[in-house]
């Protein structure tokens, strides 16, 4: 019986199969296409974003240095695990090395991190521009943004810090077969031949702690600002807070419920397909969500996609 760990494994077998998503499907090239339109959409799509708010000085705001933040984990989270699954299907290979694996565990758990923190900085960031706007520029000063997106990247780094390691450490003796399409931790610590039980306890509460803190500052930021927009006499301005905050909260729905079903919930709800179609949900479709829901709902952005195409047509004419 094979039983090595991460730092053995050049003198054993080095590599892991992802017998993933593709496994699953009767026309994986079909699935494949529409995986690689999705990824290049979603790459277009927050590029794009991160770029309109980057040249346009009317959105150099909190809000939309936060929404440029997102953007960018976005693309840094889907290029994560999309391009090595899509390069495996086309080369004809479901091999990831250990250290491969162990770098892949380590990106997604610190960028899923950070965007947690992140989402929780949003809405303090809507709560005090909808409920203290006379002291927003002073509360939310470009010192205080930067250090609120600091230490979201901070906090998140601390779950790939403290979960990759451990996970990686084990020591694999069963099948090599990761029933997943990118090195998520519940799917390596099936392959562990020892006893995880007290590991997958701290990995339940560290979990619990990444997400209470968010869950917390969200819901009491929202609820605030939900009493606040009852108050308002204006329907304009209550139209407007409700659109800006429903865009905000559908992004924290789709990713924080994905996450408490693979990290928090009971083995026994889990089967590889279902922990596949979730992952699918969280990795690949939110971060090309993103960007719609950030682009399409918000007039400013629209506005300066707008000017910013203008301008660049303006520009091939004059060079012509």
């Amino acid at each position: 019986m094979e039983n090595t760990s991460w730092m053995a494994n050049h003198s054993g077998r080095p590599d892991f199969d992802l017998m993933g998503l593709f496994s699953q499907f009767k026309y994986p090239a079909l699935l494949c296409v529409i995986i690689f339109v999705v990824f290049l959409m979603s790459l277009s799509g927050n590029i794009i974003l991160i770029l309109v708010i980057y040249c346009d000085a009317h959105l150099h705001n909190p809000m939309y240095f936060f929404i440029m933040q997102l953007s960018l984990m976005d693309v840094m989270y889907i290029s994560v695990t999309v391009p090595k699954m899509l390069m495996n299907q086309v080369l004809g290979v479901n091999k990831i090395s250990a250290p491969e694996c162990g770098m892949q565990m380590f990106l997604y758990l610190t960028l899923g991190g950070s965007e947690f923190f992140l989402l929780a900085a949003m809405a303090y960031d809507r709560y005090v521009a909808i409920c203290h706007p006379l002291r927003y520029p002073i509360l939310m000063n470009h010192r205080v943004c930067l250090l609120l997106v600091s230490s979201s990247w901070f906090l998140g780094s601390l779950d790939g810090f403290i979960l990759t390691p451990i996970t990686m450490t084990f020591p694999f003796c069963r099948s090599r077969e990761i029933h997943h399409f990118f090195c998520e931790v519940p799917a390596v610590m099936k392959l562990s031949c020892s006893d995880t039980s007290l590991y997958e306890t701290l990995m339940y509460l560290c979990c619990v702690l990444m997400l209470i803190i968010p869950v917390t500052v969200i819901s009491g930021s929202y609820s605030f600002i939900l009493f606040t927009i009852h108050r308002m006499n204006s329907a304009e301005g209550q139209k407007k807070a409700f659109a800006i905050c429903s865009s905000h909260m559908t992004v924290v729905i789709l990713f924080c419920g994905a996450s408490v079903y693979t990290y928090m919930l009971p083995t026994s709800y889990h089967t590889p397909v279902k922990d596949m179609i979730v992952s699918v949900f969280y990795t690949i479709l939110t971060p090309v969500l993103n960007p719609l829901i950030y682009s399409l709902r918000n007039k400013d952005v629209t506005r300066a996609l707008k000017k910013m195409l203008n301008v660049g047509t303006v520009f091939q004419e004059t060079i012509r």
